[in-house]
C-alpha cells in the first residue's frame, strides 16, 4: 500500500509538473504575441494602411516635411534624397547620410541595399509607392491641401505614434496652435495678400487651397484675388495682373533658388513700375519667403513654426 501511494504521488507530481510546463509555455507564447503586436503600429496614410514597426532602426524619407518633424523630435534619419536643403536641415547633406535618389526619382538599388525598416514618401514620389513597399513598409504622408492644417497635425501625430513621441508631439502642436491664433488675430486687420512664385523669369500665383495656402487657409490672410490652380501648380500671371489685383501684402517665393538652378532673381523679376504701383510695394510689404523652406520642406514641425513666424512678422 505504501508503494502504491508513493506511485500515485509520483504520478500526480509528474502531471502537475507537465501542467505547469504547459502553462509556462502558453504564457510565454502569449507574451511573445503581445510583444509582436506592441512592436508594430497600423498607420493610415494617403495610399492606404500599413503596419509599421515601432521605433524602426533604419528610416529613409523622401518627404522633407517629415524629415523636419523628425529632426524637431530628435529622431534619427538614415537616408534622404539629394536636395538643396535649407540651413535648418543642412546636416542631412553630409556624406554619411545615405542618399536614396532625387526629390522625384528614387534610387531603388541604393534603397534596397540599405535595407530600411521604414520608408516615408509624399507627393513627388507618390507614384513609386507600390515598388517601394516591396522593399520595406512605406507610408505616404502627403498633406491634403484642402485641409492642410488637420492633415499636417495627423501626419505629425502619426510620426509621434511610430517613434513613441506622442507627448512631445502634442506639446509642440499646442505651442504652434497658439502662434497660429496670434497670427490670425493680426491678419484680421492687416488687409489682403497675394502669393507669387517666380521661376525662369515667369510668375505663377497661388491662392487658398494651394500648396502655399497656409497663408490664407490657416493664418487667415484674406486672398487678394481668386487664384485658379490645379494640383500643385499655380496660375500663370503677369505684372498687369499683380497691378490690377493691388495686394496689400505680396508674398514671394523664388523657385530657382529653391532647386539650385540659375535664373533671374525674384527681386529683379518684380523690380518694375507695375509692381511698384501696388499697396504692397508702397508700404514695404513685399515679403520674400525662404524658398527652400516653403517650396521644398513645407509642413514639418520646425518649418511650420518658422513659416508662421514669417507671416506673423510681415503682418
Amino acid at each position: 500500500m505504501i508503494i502504491k501511494s508513493r506511485l500515485l504521488a509520483g504520478t500526480a507530481l509528474v502531471s502537475l509538473l507537465a501542467l505547469s510546463a504547459c502553462s509556462t509555455e502558453a504564457a510565454d507564447a502569449n507574451a511573445d504575441a503581445e510583444s509582436t503586436q506592441a512592436s508594430t503600429v497600423t498607420v493610415e496614410h494617403a495610399q492606404g494602411s500599413t503596419d509599421v514597426p515601432v521605433n524602426p532602426e533604419t528610416v529613409y524619407t523622401f518627404d522633407l516635411g517629415a524629415l523636419d518633424t523628425m529632426d524637431a523630435l530628435d529622431i534619427d534619419v538614415d537616408g534622404v534624397p539629394a536636395a538643396n536643403f535649407p540651413e535648418s536641415l543642412s546636416q542631412y547633406g553630409a556624406e554619411e547620410i545615405t542618399k536614396i535618389g532625387s526629390m522625384k526619382e528614387p534610387d531603388f538599388e541604393a534603397i534596397n541595399a540599405g535595407a530600411p525598416d521604414l520608408i516615408i514618401i509624399s507627393g513627388r514620389v507618390a507614384d513609386s509607392y507600390e515598388e517601394l513597399s516591396k522593399i520595406a513598409p512605406t507610408i505616404d504622408l502627403s498633406v491634403d491641401n484642402a485641409d492642410a492644417w488637420n492633415s499636417f497635425k495627423k501626419n505629425t501625430q502619426t510620426l509621434g505614434s511610430i517613434f513613441d513621441k506622442e507627448d512631445l508631439v502634442e506639446e509642440k502642436l499646442d505651442a504652434l496652435e497658439g502662434k497660429v491664433e496670434d497670427t490670425k488675430e493680426l491678419a484680421a486687420d492687416a488687409g489682403n495678400g497675394l502669393i507669387v512664385m517666380t521661376s525662369g523669369g515667369e510668375m505663377t500665383a497661388y491662392g487658398a487651397g494651394s500648396r502655399f495656402g497656409i497663408i490664407h487657409d490657416v493664418l487667415g490672410v484674406t486672398p487678394a484675388a481668386e487664384v485658379k490652380s490645379e494640383g500643385t501648380h499655380g496660375e500663370s500671371v503677369s505684372f498687369n495682373y499683380i497691378a490690377d489685383t493691388n495686394p496689400d501684402h505680396l508674398f514671394v517665393i523664388d523657385r530657382d533658388v529653391a532647386v539650385g538652378t540659375s535664373g533671374e532673381a525674384a527681386s529683379a523679376v518684380l523690380d518694375n513700375e507695375l509692381v511698384k504701383s501696388t499697396n504692397a510695394s508702397r508700404n514695404g510689404k513685399i515679403v520674400p519667403l525662404d524658398s527652400a523652406s516653403w517650396y521644398l520642406v513645407g509642413y514639418g514641425l520646425n518649418n511650420v513654426d518658422t513659416m508662421v513666424n514669417t507671416v506673423h512678422d510681415a503682418l
